[in-house]
């Protein structure tokens, strides 16, 4: 019960909520680095799959090299970048940590959206370019709405993920709630470490809860009789979850 009565006792002290120090203060920069960096990635990593999704071509070469990032630990890619940031005058903190996060964001968002693309029914793409559509209208009209589920979903993987990993830009002076982790442990004070901890789990407690009403706000016909708006005729609207 000890280390519960630091943390309401830290969390209820005024104090402790201002100032560049204070949790709300380090609460929006949690959340200012979490969005760019979800942003970027999403910028890097979504057109390309897009493309590769709807040419059906070379794909598992592209995702065999962005997969490569799951396979490398974020603090270790956090440790390259920042000799790099310090060298070429990008400073501590905010960059060397938007670099690993963004480079931890890239792979779920690509996979997702080219497996997502790629998956949509041949017949239903033969059927919408027999309607006279190019490719372009093919890709946004048709192939893109389909895979918007799985597209949400890269997404909201992507920034639970990076919510939970940018506490590790305490350890190259990025001041967030990870500051508060780090200073709780070397400290060994309770009340810091757990405010840490809790702010993180409700930002990305927050975040997954976000990304579940966008998925429901654009995908409606999932949890309904309603279908995407895609220029298709009925018959070969077949695939799972768009067909009655």
């Amino acid at each position: 019960m000890g280390a519960i009565q630091d943390f309401t006792t830290y969390v209820t002290t005024s104090s402790h909520w201002w100032g560049e120090r204070g949790i709300l203060h380090r609460t929006i920069e949690h959340m200012r680095l979490s969005v760019a960096a979800v942003v970027a990635g999403g910028v890097i990593a979504i057109p390309p799959a897009l493309a590769l999704g709807h040419g059906r071509r070379g794909g598992f070469l592209a995702q065999s090299i962005v997969n490569i990032g799951r396979a490398v630990p974020s603090f270790a890619i956090l440790a390259l970048l920042f000799p790099l940031s310090l060298q070429y005058g990008f400073g501590l903190g905010f960059w060397p940590t938007f670099g690993a996060l963004v480079l931890l964001a890239i792979p779920p968002m690509f996979t997702n959206t080219y497996v997502g693309v790629r998956g949509v029914d041949p017949s239903i793409v033969e059927a919408s370019r027999g309607m006279g559509m190019g490719r372009t209208q093919v890709l946004f009209r048709v192939e893109t709405p389909i895979a918007r589920p799985l597209i949400i979903t890269g997404v909201r993987i992507a920034a639970v993920q990076v919510v939970a990993t940018a506490t590790l830009g305490a350890f190259v002076g990025f001041n967030a709630l990870g500051s508060y982790i780090n200073e709780g442990f070397r400290q060994q004070d309770d009340g810091k470490l757990l405010t840490g901890a809790v702010g993180v789990a409700i930002l990305a407690f927050l975040t997954e809860v976000f990304f579940s009403l966008v998925a429901r706000r654009a995908t409606p016909w999932l949890a309904s009789d309603r279908r995407p708006d895609v220029l298709v005729p009925e018959e070969v609207l077949t695939m799972k979850g768009i067909s009655e």
